[in-house]
């Protein structure tokens, strides 16, 4: 197959839907072991172009890229005019995968998206209106596709009820765990014993409630928030996740929750939101918390940090299921099954 692949999110510092879709196309990569061709594509802004290079680099895929001055512009109204057809820039393809970004027009071959999670159709009141068109347009786009790819269960479940999409379109592919994210290696040194938590000033991630949490706990440990840190460069986040006493994922709403095998696989106990659409990031081995409750997320971070040696083995365990490999098998087998 010639799997034509969208790559527009990675012209941006990566974030979890830049880090899933590098995961997915070198899955890919690996698992078709030279039998597929995978052409990256996409208009990027000029200043994006070395970050989308950047990301790229090593990976065995053919780049059809255009830099352009207003690239968001350009891939809006490339959506919306309908023309002309991705084959004119990419050549012939059997397979278009198209991201949030853009809905690029396509004269034939299987259509295929992303959804990773239908959080501004669920919740636009909370989200700029722009980004709640955005999305509404690429969730319409979906209804098309042959094939529609989701990071979790939960999320497939979510598209069938919202979306209408038959089950049958649907394939969930998880992501995958970094080989960088380890127990060994380079631990942050705050000076004092820290929790960690990527959570942000976002209402989704909810780091309000753990600030309300602290008030019990400032006295045992320090306070490690990604949404102090400001934007971190993925690999600084191996360190951060190693030298904590334990990790917090508080989400009010997830597609997956990929932080949350990330700190498993370095070996860090977690405590996690109760929200079900984090069931499967947290397996059975979390602590797990209303999200909405500062103390009772105090009382489980001391039950976390209580059971450290258990949580840790666990979380060892469950982390090791989630790969790029397998994310890019079923890419490839969904893409197969709908030609």
């Amino acid at each position: 197959m010639r799997i034509a692949y969208d790559v527009t999110p990675l012209s941006h510092p990566r974030t979890g839907v830049g880090n899933y879709v590098l995961g997915a196309l070198r899955g890919m990569a690996e698992a078709s072991s030279g039998e597929h061709q995978l052409v990256a594509f996409g208009p990027v802004s000029i200043r994006g172009r070395p970050l989308l290079d950047e990301a790229l680099d090593g990976l065995p895929a053919e780049r059809e890229l255009v830099a352009v001055p207003f690239a968001h512009v350009t891939r809006r109204a490339w959506s919306r005019l309908g023309r002309p057809p991705a084959e004119r820039f990419v050549g012939r393809f059997d397979v278009l995968h198209f991201t949030d970004w853009m809905y690029p027009p396509q004269r034939s071959g299987v259509r295929a998206t992303m959804i990773h999670d239908l959080g501004p159709l669920k919740y636009p009141e909370k989200l700029h209106p722009r980004t709640v068109r955005m999305h509404n347009a690429n969730a319409e786009q979906a209804k098309r596709c042959d094939v529609v790819f989701t990071n979790a269960e939960y999320t497939a479940q979510d598209v069938v009820e919202t979306l209408r999409i038959p089950r049958a379109r649907i394939r969930v592919a998880h992501p995958g765990v970094d080989p960088a994210f380890t127990p060994d290696g380079e631990r942050h040194d705050a000076r004092r014993p820290y929790a960690f938590t990527t959570a942000t000033a976002d209402w989704r991630k909810n780091l309000e409630t753990v600030r309300a949490a602290w008030r019990g706990l400032d006295d045992d440990l320090a306070l490690v928030a990604l949404g102090d840190l400001g934007y971190l460069p993925h690999e600084r986040l191996p360190a951060l996740y190693r030298g904590s006493a334990v990790f917090i994922y508080p989400s009010r709403f997830e597609g997956f929750g990929i932080p949350v095998i990330e700190a498993m696989a370095c070996g860090v106990p977690c405590v996690v939101s109760s929200h079900p659409s984090l069931d499967e990031a947290a397996g059975g081995a979390a602590v797990r918390v209303d999200p909405e409750d500062p103390e009772a997320i105090t009382a489980a971070v001391r039950d976390a940090l209580a059971r450290s040696d258990e949580l840790r083995e666990r979380g060892l365990a469950h982390a090791r299921r989630f790969t790029w490999l397998e994310t890019g098998r079923i890419h490839l087998q969904g893409y197969a099954d709908a030609l």
